[in-house]
This record gives C-alpha cells, structure tokens and sequence, in this order.
C-alpha cells in the first residue's frame, strides 16, 4: 500500500472504525484513541496490509486488543485508587441519548456477543467473515447473533408488540 494509498484508507475508515470500536467498548474517547493507535501501528506495516484479511480488520482487531489492554490496566490502576484514595477517579459525560441506550444494551452481552454483533450488524460483515475476523467457528457467530438479537430486542424496540410477536 503506497503513502497515498494509506492516506486514502485512513480518510474513509477512521469514523466507522472508531464507532465500531465504540459499541464494542462502550467508551468514545477510548475507541478514538485506540484507533488511532492501531493506525499508527498500521502505518507502520502498510506494505504488507493488503496481503492480510483486509486492513480494515486488521485495524479493528489491533484496536480491539488494545482497547482490551487498557481496560484491563485500568481495573488495576482503579483498585490501586481505591486503596489510596478510598473512591474511583471522575469519569467523563456521555455521548447522545439514542447512542447511550445502544451502548447500555450492547453492555448487557457477553464481550463475545457483543463483539459479534458490532462486527456483523455495524461493520456488516458477513458470518463467514466475523468467524474469520474472530476466530470463532460460523456456527457458534450464528449462536452468538441469535442470542444478542433476543437479549437487545426488549432494550432496543420502542414499537408495541404486534399480535404476531405475541405468545
């Protein structure tokens, strides 16, 4: 991938890519900042990106990680708050209301549920490809999407029921 060809990659894919990383996460500021991350990173290797699965996976998944690394850095910087400070450090505000509610429902899945969901219902991926993107056979990605559809639809439908959706 040449510098330009970069430059162009990075313009079309920085915004889906750090909502996706959002609805993963649940933490805005934290998906821009592993995104960027992950592209630096990317930057660095991007001779040998188009021979991967795709460079926008390999961004996300990178980001992904990292956002996994911090969040596991911060529950130990927090407990060691805690012990010093007795309390947790202030957190910032939260984004729109309609955002809010889709991270608070996205929170209730297991981190694989969600991640399978994000990756198939936000990026659009394919089962095929969340299973690649994963490493999780397709069967079980079609176990986890069926799971995270039942447990979103009552935080997610604003609508009334319909008699046909009626036991």
């Amino acid at each position: 991938m040449t510098d330009e060809e970069f430059e162009a990659f990075y313009a079309r894919s920085v915004r889906p890519l750090v909502g996706q990383v959002y609805l993963m996460t649940g933490d805005l500021h934290e998906a821009q900042d592993v995104v960027q991350e992950a592209f630096v990173r990317a930057w660095a290797r991007r001779a040998r990106l188009e021979r991967d699965a795709g460079p926008e996976a390999w961004v996300r998944t990178v980001a992904r990680r990292l956002a996994v690394s911090r969040w596991r850095r911060r529950g130990r910087a927090a407990d060691a708050w805690r012990r010093h400070h007795g309390g947790l450090p202030g957190t910032a505000p939260e984004p729109e209301p309609g955002t809010v509610a889709l991270v608070a429902a996205l929170r209730r899945l297991s981190e694989r549920q969600r991640r399978v969901a994000v990756l198939h219902y936000v990026c659009d991926l394919s089962v095929q490809q969340v299973a690649a993107e994963t490493g999780i056979a397709t069967g079980t990605v079609k176990s986890h999407l069926s799971r995270a559809r039942a447990a979103l639809a009552p935080h997610l439908d604003d609508a009334p029921p319909s008699e046909e959706h009626r036991d």
